[in-house]
């Protein structure tokens, strides 16, 4: 008798104990209704520069991300950022800087765990930047003469964003993302966008 009562008190303890951590993991993972902001470190990747070599450059900058949670799958939100080291071409004496920019997007989130997501989103980026070009009569620099003062030549342009947020501390999550800012359609050159930071739910 003395063993079927503890088998039937293990079993409610545990029965209590999975139906606690089931709560617990559905508090921990909805999301919907809340707000978020980050603060990120950005990599700006250009790409396919110049009209011969297709040069590739990296600057750097900081990004500033301001969300909210439509529902427990969906999102949307508004970024804006600013370059503070300028991306240096290499065969020439070219120098790509990023002004500022402002993004909206919407994406999809999907829990992998209960502390953390992946997440996907498509939407629209302007940008400012300035190409600074020295000793442009050089031969070596005629592909990049196209690409001095007003950089991108079309600032308005469509971008995605793939990526993973890391719970690490309660409603603090590490983020790490990748994806593209826009493309320029008057040089054919990409900037793409590499980040990481942290990200506070409230």
């Amino acid at each position: 008798m003395n063993k079927v009562v503890r088998s039937a008190f293990t079993l409610l303890l545990v029965t209590a104990g999975f139906t606690s951590a089931q709560t617990a993991l559905a508090q921990q993972t909805s999301r919907e209704g809340k707000h978020y902001t980050g603060l990120l470190v950005t990599a700006f990747n250009h790409r396919s520069i110049g009209s011969v070599s297709n040069e590739a450059a990296t600057g750097t900058g900081g990004t500033l991300v301001l969300g909210t949670h439509i529902n427990n799958r969906f999102h949307a939100e508004l970024r804006a950022g600013t370059g503070i080291r300028d991306a240096d071409v290499p065969k020439g004496d070219l120098a790509l800087s990023m002004d500022y920019f402002a993004s909206w997007y919407i994406g999809l989130h999907y829990p992998v765990t209960d502390y953390a997501n992946v997440y996907g989103q498509a939407g629209f980026s302007f940008m400012k930047g300035t190409g600074k070009l020295s000793h442009a009569d050089e031969p070596r620099n005629a592909q990049f003469r196209e690409l001095e003062g007003e950089f991108p030549d079309s600032s308005f342009g469509v971008g995605w964003i793939l990526g993973l947020d890391i719970e690490v501390l309660s409603n603090t999550y590490l983020v790490l993302e990748g994806g593209k800012l826009l493309k320029d359609t008057g040089t054919d050159a990409n900037i793409f966008q590499f980040s990481t930071g942290l990200k506070y739910e409230f």
